[in-house]
């Protein structure tokens, strides 16, 4: 999954803005919250509130990072982690939901998708240290301590108990999804009808452009950074991309992406790009990640049993796969 513990970079999307003359005003800024960029750009009648309402989600984003962080050590998040294996801990309702939704994916993907990898042993090094692949027994032991099964979910104390000690969850771009999605429900409820709340790469879009025309997605080619891959317009829902062309290994001629397989221990392989299209970010991101982890085939396989999503997948080897239900029309590629 896209954390900072397993570093899994979103790399390939960024936005092709355009301006015009009309009243509406764009309006952007970039801050630094849950460990990475957030990039926000309001639509609105005026510059003040524009500001302000991005104000507002900032503040929505910083506070639901105090809540699920597993680095800020006051989260309810650490609290569950400092507890693992000796006691549940009753936590809001709105992380216990946030939990029970990641232990969905992690069952529906028979473990590709799994918050407890925050506790798994940093073995495979991705910087140009590793002269040689870890042992397997080395492998299996890093992933000891991970184990969606082991967590417990009393859903009338609303409580979270981690069986094993030395356990620990994190939501990494999980939580960044769903922080993109809930600011997005935020600012339609207050009547913003346009904009984009991107948390590194992982973004959520609503409404058009200053000019009215829709938003323009850019997929980054993994195998040419400086290239665009191709475009998508998009008026409403989000984006997400797992990939792994910036970090990886290659021992015997076989390429080892950095996103790890939290059941196995070994790196994916297989894909290097997965962007996911649909309505929300949160359930989005999940996709994409556990596609990663899955493979082409029982990612193709997993994703089209949810008609509301729609994907591209990048082999390694430079195929593109799209989706059945791919919306062409909105789609524009370049050689």
């Amino acid at each position: 999954m896209k954390t900072k513990s397993l570093t899994i970079i979103s790399f390939f999307t960024f936005l092709l803005f355009g301006f015009s003359c009309h009243s509406q005003v764009l309006r952007k800024r970039s801050t630094m919250l849950m460990g990475g960029r957030f990039d926000i750009n309001i639509v609105a009648q005026d510059s003040l509130s524009a500001e302000q309402n991005i104000d507002v989600i900032i503040a929505e984003i910083a506070r639901i990072e105090h809540l699920i962080s597993d680095w800020k050590p006051t989260s309810q998040v650490s609290e569950v982690n400092q507890n693992a294996g000796i006691r549940p801990v009753k936590v809001d309702k709105e992380l216990f939901e946030l939990t029970k939704r990641a232990l969905h994916f992690s069952e529906i993907t028979n473990g590709a998708f799994d918050i407890s990898f925050a506790a798994m042993d940093r073995i495979w090094k991705f910087d140009g240290s590793m002269t040689e692949m870890p042992t397997p027994e080395a492998i299996k032991k890093s992933v000891e301590k991970v184990g969606y099964k082991n967590i417990i979910l009393d859903s009338i104390n609303s409580t979270i108990f981690l069986k094993l000690k030395g356990m620990k969850i994190g939501f990494g771009a999980l939580g960044e999804g769903y922080a993109t999605h809930k600011c997005q429900q935020m600012m339609l409820a207050k009547g913003i009808q346009s904009g984009i709340v991107n948390a590194t790469g992982d973004m959520s879009v609503w409404g058009t452009q200053p000019d009215g025309k829709p938003w323009n997605i850019g997929i980054t080619n993994p195998f040419d950074p400086s290239q665009i891959l191709a475009t998508i317009s998009l008026k409403q829902g989000a984006v997400t991309t797992s990939g792994s062309y910036e970090k990886f290994v290659v021992f015997n001629e076989k390429r080892y992406s950095h996103i790890i397989n939290p059941t196995t221990g070994y790196p994916a392989t297989g894909l290097c790009s997965v962007s996911v299209f649909g309505p929300n970010a949160e359930t989005a991101n999940g996709f994409s990640t556990s596609a990663m982890v899955l493979g082409k085939k029982k990612a193709v396989k997993l994703l089209d049993q949810y008609p509301d999503y729609y994907f591209i997948l990048i082999t390694d080897s430079g195929k593109m796969i799209k989706s059945k239900n791919f919306p062409k029309h909105l789609l524009k590629r370049y050689k």
